[in-house]
């Protein structure tokens, strides 16, 4: 149960002591408190054990609808005493003096028998004549044993000045504040039967104010409806107790007067800290009459007065009174707000707030709210640009501005919610009309669809509103051909009509215009893909990425192909570089879809550098943030980081996590034409590999060979399947078909120059090749890779330069390569090679030690990454904000988190993970 005296224990123990010290005199003792402290039931508390000890306790409660009543304050204290006095008789009002006389002896009597407590509470509203008495009485009771107490709270008195005179013989006073933190978090417990987060405390602290009377309410709904003490849960718990403070706050909003009710429902209503100058506005009262009323509400405890204006005391008090207002109110107080704002040039998004909440009609308010999508947008915040827009589609706006609005809107619900964008987008390529107007519609829409799988509709669209346009203008409809040819070599089918058109592109057909980094972009992936040149191929990315991966100008998922043509090119370093910018761009926008595949980029950078945790870290990363805007695992946008992760998890030697992950996303059977799933073959056929299914990663492998060269993919930067398949054939006993195969992909390697390709088809053809000669090639592998930033074919190269040794008869070299490998190995994760390294050793009669994880390495990479940014302080919300996740997500891995390093919660995160 929640306790009677929920959170006055101090108090009531210091109120005890001091009238413990009056045992045998008079206490006058005043308790103040703003509405909700809990001073009427620390009276009662008090009361209730006078009456325990056996005193003659007199209480009466002051009610504002009597204060016109003569001596009805008085009459409460007498009933039930055996007392009868003339005040009691409505009939008799007699002489004032002779009362006040006769009430005082009745008194005086009761005292002869032992002390005499007389408790009001609400003072303020008392009737005159009963405050005259009190005075009366406090004046000659200083021989008596006497104690009275009252209890002052908000409101404005009935008789000021008879208050004034009883206030004065009050001498000792107890002022009731709002409760502390640490007050609220321990009374939590004692509530709730467990300690509660202190977040939850906190959170629970700032909503109620530190209000005793709201807290209980809080508590006791919090019981009721059986939640859990968690911050998601307290804006739905506001809502629960609404009903039941709602009434009482407005009761004692009403006795302030029409003025003070209105000034508190319009602050209420309008939320925040506002200017009295824009409640007069809003309210259209006289300003002074509004500072009036505010002066009245500060003192019931109900406003706060700051320097920039007024806000409710506390979050619950405001939704208390707001929801005692009617809604047509409400959209009146806000319709005027904003008109107000926007007539002093206030911020767009803080006129936009008050719109959106506003009746429609009003002929400002379409590009009012425009302004303000921008803003958002600009800040990072499409959820809130996407409110924005849906209203100002309400208003009656021609067809022209429709269509620009549409097309804002289409373009921030790609950061919310894709399927939904396809739909506003599609309405406004419809109704744009210039070429500039239709090819940023035509793109925005064909992205949309490629994110849904909708490849064909994306062509369609794309070189439909091509041929349209050019005839008026060539540049925006090349523009969209760009598009429409990387659409294009999405699937097998297209990508072969599209191959002519590809090589015919050159750089001088948009020359010095805005279309040249997106074609430079795009020749870049061209050099790549059909191995032309490595220098070409950074020349054109430097270029295509001049402004970064997702330009505003111009975004377009071509520059994220870009960077990854940087590292079939050989740098992978350049490519993280770009990636991690891109990264931080998208963070700061906001952008939860230009988030997914900057970070599935930088992954896939990571990846190829060998650093396998961070690899996983972004990969998961951007699943969780495609899945936040309704991408779902199993499209080709999740394929990406689907596939890089499962390729880092089987490098650590995670096989088990790489066959769940691409078995969740359909990744485990026959696999459509999309090229991503070229990727997906390789990295499929590594798994089978490790589970030793040979024959199903060879059909895997070879596979990806068939797809690429229908793609008119000679070169092996993106896909060395041709080594992969080799080194299978060799473990099958085909040593023809390996060796073949391995020759060939080093003669393509050459042609390529890149020297991790060399290194990777080298290691293939020494491992198939075996014996000295299989030793020279090993060797030469490992010392071109050595000075590649590929740091895990590195060691694979050398573990394998090792086992070869040892089997050739050169136990002490093979023993210190294959030392060096399990270094270099545990060095950038790949547990996978430490083992097969690990195994030679013991082969040997070495006793290697091996690693174990607990504590901090028992955490996955994204759980690591959530810790540290929970530990720096971050709240969960902030942390969901900041990895473009849902606060659940969070929630999740903190948990995982406690439960692998031992602690209870997020205190104990910062010394866990040193």
């Amino acid at each position: 149960m929640v306790p009677a005296l929920i959170g006055r224990g101090r108090e009531f123990g210091a109120l005890r002591e001091l009238l413990a010290g009056h045992a045998s005199g008079t206490a006058f003792v005043l308790v103040q408190g703003d509405f909700g402290s809990g001073k009427s039931t620390l009276l009662r508390a008090l009361v209730t054990e006078a009456r325990r000890d056996g005193l003659t306790v007199l209480m009466a409660w002051a009610d504002a609808l009597e204060s016109e009543v003569r001596f009805a304050v008085v009459r409460q204290l007498f009933e039930g005493s055996g007392v009868r006095t003339k005040a009691e008789d409505p009939g008799s009002p007699g002489d004032e003096a002779a009362t006040l006389s006769e009430l005082y002896g009745r008194v005086e009597d009761l005292a002869a028998r032992g002390r005499v407590v007389i408790a009001v509470d609400d003072l303020q509203w008392a009737d005159s004549s009963s405050l005259e008495w009190l005075r009366y009485l406090m004046r000659r009771a200083d021989s008596l044993p006497l104690t009275v107490i009252a209890a002052l709270g908000p409101g404005e008195a009935a008789e000021e000045d008879a208050l004034g005179g009883a206030l004065a013989l009050l001498r000792d006073q107890v002022h009731l504040t709002p409760l502390d933190e640490e007050a609220v978090h321990s009374l939590m417990g004692e509530a709730l039967g467990e300690v509660p987060d202190r977040s939850f405390s906190r959170a629970c602290r700032l909503i109620t104010g530190g209000n005793p009377y709201l807290l209980e309410a809080f508590l006791r709904a919090l019981r009721t409806k059986g939640a859990t003490a968690d911050e998601s849960e307290v804006a739905g718990i506001v809502q629960d107790v609404l009903p039941e403070i709602g009434p009482a706050v407005h009761a004692l909003v009403r006795t302030l007067g029409a003025d003070a009710e209105a000034t508190a429902q319009a602050v209420a209503v309008l939320g925040g800290t506002q200017p009295v100058e824009l409640i007069a506005g809003v309210t259209a009262l006289p300003e002074p009459s509004v500072e009036d009323a505010v002066h009245a509400l500060v003192r019931a405890g109900l406003l706060t007065r700051y320097e920039i204006g007024v806000a409710s005391a506390c979050p619950l008090l405001g939704a208390a009174v707001a929801h005692t207002v009617l809604p047509s109110r409400r959209q009146d107080f806000h319709a005027r707000a904003a008109h107000l704002l926007l007539g002093r040039a206030a911020a767009p998004e803080d006129v936009a707030a008050h719109l959106v909440r506003g009746p429609v009609g009003h002929d400002w308010a379409p590009e009012a709210l425009r302004r303000a999508a921008v803003a958002a947008a600009d800040r990072g915040a499409p959820d809130s640009a996407v409110v924005y827009l849906r209203r100002a589609l309400k208003e009656p706006v021609d067809e022209r501005d429709r269509a620009s609005l549409l097309a804002l809107l289409g373009e921030a619900e790609l950061d919310s919610s894709v399927p939904t964008a396809v739909r506003e987008l599609r309405r406004g390529l419809h109704l744009s009309e210039t070429p500039q107007e239709r090819t940023a519609a035509a793109r925005r829409l064909a992205g949309a669809l490629a994110a849904l799988d909708r490849f064909p509709d994306a062509l369609e669209v794309l070189g439909r509103t091509s041929e349209a346009i050019r005839p008026v203008d060539p540049f925006f409809a090349l523009r969209l051909e760009i598009d429409f040819l990387f659409a294009s070599l999405c699937e097998a089918a297209s990508a072969a009509r599209a191959h002519p058109r590809l090589m015919a592109l050159e750089m001088s057909d948009a020359q010095g215009t805005a279309v040249e980094r997106p074609l430079a972009a795009l020749l870049s992936l061209r050099a790549a893909m059909v191995g032309e040149s490595p220098e070409e191929v950074v020349e054109l990315a430097r270029l295509a990425l001049s402004r970064g991966m997702t330009p505003v100008d111009d975004e377009s998922v071509v520059y994220n192909c870009a960077v990854l043509g940087l590292g079939a090119a050989g740098r992978p370093e350049l490519a993280l570089g770009y990636a991690d910018s891109a990264v931080e761009e998208a963070r700061a926008r906001g952008s939860a879809f230009h988030y997914a595949h900057a970070i599935s980029t930088r992954a896939n950078a990571n990846c190829r550098l060998g650093r396998l945790q961070e690899c996983q870290a972004d990969a998961e990363a951007a699943l969780e943030a495609l899945q936040e805007i309704d991408v779902e695992l199993r499209n080709s946008h999740s394929v990406f980081p689907v596939a890089t992760l499962a390729e880092s998890l089987i490098r650590q030697g995670k096989t088990g996590d790489a066959e769940s992950l691409l078995a969740r996303g359909g990744l485990g059977g026959v696999l459509n034409a999309h090229w991503i799933n070229d990727y997906v073959l390789l990295v499929r056929g590594w798994l089978r590999i490790e589970q030793g299914r040979l024959e199903e990663s060879l059909a895997d492998f070879l596979l990806c060979g068939l797809r690429t060269a229908t793609r008119h993919m000679p070169s092996p930067g993106f896909y060395p399947w041709r080594s992969e398949a080799a080194l299978v054939h060799s473990m099958l006993g085909q040593s023809e078909q390996a060796r073949a195969l391995a020759e060939e992909e080093l003669t393509l390697a050459r042609q390529w120059g890149v020297p991790e390709m060399i290194g990777v088809a080298l290691r293939a053809l020494g491992v198939v090749t075996g014996g000295h000669e299989g030793l020279r090639l090993l060797g030469e592998s490992v010392e071109v890779l050595e000075k590649t930033p590929a740091r895990f074919r590195y060691t694979q190269a050398l573990a394998d330069l090792g086992a070869l040794s040892i089997a050739c008869g050169k136990p002490a070299e093979g023993r210190g390569q294959l030392q060096e490998a399990v270094s270099a190995a545990h060095a950038c994760g790949a547990g996978v090679v430490a083992e097969q390294a690990l195994g030679e050793l013991r082969a040997l009669g070495d006793r290697p030690r091996t690693r174990t994880f607990h504590g901090v390495d028992a955490l996955t990479p994204t759980e690591r990454r959530v810790a540290g940014l929970a530990a720096d302080g971050m709240t969960n919300r902030e942390i969901a904000q900041h990895l473009f996740v849902g606060l659940r997500t969070v929630e999740v891995h903190l948990t995982n988190t406690y439960g692998k390093l031992g602690i209870e919660g997020r205190q104990g995160l910062a010394q866990a993970l040193c």
